[in-house]
C-alpha cells in the first residue's frame, strides 16, 4: 500500500514541506505535490483532474486555518483521508479540527514514520468505506456506485459485482502482479465450481470496457501467471 498513491502536502514551512516531500517520495514512492499556501491548494486540488489519496494539512497557514480549508473540502464532496498538523494539541484545538472533517490530527513536532502509519491505518479504513473513490489511469473508479468515470470524455462505465471486486483487489496491490490462482480465490472464495476460466471470462468483460484496444490491454495487463493494474507512479514487483 504505497507506490503510485497522490499525496498533497499543504505546508507553509520550508523546511517541514522538503523533509515530509522527500521522505514520502523517495523512501516510499508516493506522488507528491505541495503547496504553501490554502490558495495554492486550491488551485492544485481543482486543476490537476485527480482524485487524491490524501492530503496532509497544516492548521496554521498564511492565508487561512487549514480547519475551515478541511470543511471546504468536505463540503465540496472530497472525501480522501486528511492528516491535520499543528503545534497546537489543545483539546479545544483537537475537537475543532475533528469538527472540520478531518480523519487525524498530529501535533508537530511529529515523527514520520508515526505519521506514516497513521496515513496507511486511515487508507485501510477509507477503502473499505462507501466513500472511497480512487483513480485508475483516466478513470476515477467508485466502487460503492459500481462505476468508472472518463472525465475528460464524459464517459460512464457501470460494472458488475465481480468487475469491482477485480478492480479494487487489484488496485489494492499497488503495483503487483497477481497470480490467477490467487485473484481467483479472493474474488469467488474456495468455490469448486469456479476455475479460471470464469476469471478470464470476467476479465476479458472488464477490458471491452476500460482499455483503448482491447487487443493489446495497457491498464489491466497480464504478466508471467497473473494480473496486475498499470498505473502512472507505480512500478511493478513480485507480488
Amino acid at each position: 500500500m504505497a507506490a503510485g498513491r497522490s499525496i498533497l502536502i499543504v505546508e507553509d514551512d520550508a523546511a517541514v514541506q522538503e523533509v515530509l516531500a522527500d521522505h514520502l517520495a523517495e523512501e516510499h514512492g508516493f506522488i507528491i505535490f505541495t503547496a504553501a499556501t490554502l490558495a495554492e491548494a486550491e488551485k492544485i486540488i481543482a486543476g490537476e483532474g485527480r482524485v487524491f489519496d490524501a492530503v496532509i494539512l497544516d492548521v496554521g497557514m498564511p492565508d487561512g486555518d487549514g480547519r475551515d480549508f478541511c470543511a471546504d473540502l468536505r463540503r465540496q464532496g472530497h472525501k480522501m483521508p486528511v492528516i491535520l498538523l499543528t503545534g497546537r494539541d489543545a483539546e479545544c484545538d483537537v475537537v475543532r479540527g475533528f469538527s472540520s472533517g478531518a480523519n487525524d490530527y498530529i501535533a508537530k513536532p511529529f515523527r514520520l514514520k508515526e505519521l506514516l502509519a497513521r496515513l496507511r491505518a486511515l487508507w485501510r479504513a477509507f477503502e473499505s468505506s462507501d466513500e472511497a473513490t480512487f483513480s485508475l489511469g483516466p478513470f476515477t473508479f467508485r466502487p460503492s456506485k459500481k462505476l468508472l468515470h472518463d472525465s475528460v470524455n464524459d464517459r460512464r462505465i457501470r460494472l458488475t459485482d465481480k468487475e469491482v471486486a477485480i478492480l479494487r483487489y487489484l488496485y489494492r496491490s499497488d503495483a503487483n502482479r497477481v497470480d490467477r490462482e490467487k485473484l481467483l480465490v479472493e474474488i469467488w472464495g474456495q468455490n469448486a465450481d469456479v476455475n479460471t476460466h470464469t476469471l478470464e471470462t470476467h476479465i476479458y468483460r472488464l477490458r471491452q470496457k476500460i482499455e483503448p484496444d482491447p487487443r493489446f490491454p495497457s491498464l489491466l495487463v497480464f504478466e508471467r501467471g497473473g494480473y496486475r493494474l498499470n498505473l502512472p507512479g507505480k512500478s511493478a514487483g513480485e507480488a
